[in-house]
């Protein structure tokens, strides 16, 4: 009877139901965050908005280094500070990074609901 294995009697310590990948109910609610999400993923959304809500500043700083050329450094100062001043205003405010954890938590909760990333809206700079 060769060639003809026989069935063995196979035991395991392993249950017999594969444990499902979905996460738990109530994980897309959880609101720990990551390294990677405080330290990277919230500071990008902090500075997309923060761009968005200094539009003006960022459309003068750019004009004016255009029109100066290399000088730019020189003669741009004063656009280079304010838009500076604007966007350390945003980046230092708590209110503003709460709004921004926020809105990336209900992203995050959106994905792991659907597993359809946002896309990202790019902005035209020279208006």
């Amino acid at each position: 009877m060769r060639g003809r294995s026989w069935p063995r009697a196979v035991r395991s310590c392993r249950p017999s139901v594969k444990p499902q990948m979905e996460p738990p109910p109530g994980a897309a609610e959880n609101s720990k965050l990551r390294h990677v999400e405080k330290d990277v993923l919230i500071p990008q959304i902090m500075r997309d908005r923060a761009k968005e809500r200094c539009s003006d500043k960022v459309q003068a700083f750019t004009r004016c280094c255009q029109e100066t050329g290399l000088l730019m450094v020189v003669k741009c100062r004063k656009e280079n500070s304010a838009l500076k001043d604007c966007l350390v205003g945003y980046y230092s405010d708590p209110l503003f990074y709460e709004e921004c954890k926020t809105e990336y938590l209900k992203q995050r909760e959106e994905y792991r609901a659907t597993g359809i990333k946002k896309k990202k809206q790019k902005l035209p700079l020279n208006g």
